[in-house]
């Protein structure tokens, strides 16, 4: 199990609720076309924007199995891999969940 990776992850997803607002408005004054602000407040922005921490970006979040951390062939609805559903609902774990028949 990538230890280093649930961390770094859960440490992202942190980040980014702490400063998604912050973030939005500054995108926002950053991406004006309007001309409602200056250049002088978009630039200053900008530079805000790039200041902040690296992984605090929205984008930089991926969906992790709560088991084995592996982001790929993940089954949204349970939060866990592929292959760990497999093994709940063979073992019988996953209520609801069985091995198709026909």
């Amino acid at each position: 199990m990538p230890i280093a990776s649930i961390v770094r992850d859960k440490l992202t997803r942190l980040l980014v609720s702490e400063t998604e607002v912050s973030r939005q408005a500054l995108r926002l004054i950053a991406n004006d076309r309007t001309g409602k602000y200056p250049k002088n407040t978009q630039l200053r922005a900008r530079i805000e924007l790039h200041k902040m921490p690296r992984y605090s970006r929205p984008t930089a979040v991926h969906n992790r199995c709560i088991e084995s951390g592996r982001t790929r062939g993940h089954v949204t609805d349970f939060k866990v891999s592929r292959i760990v559903f497999r093994e709940k609902a063979l073992a019988g774990e996953i209520p609801g969940v069985r091995k198709s028949t026909w």
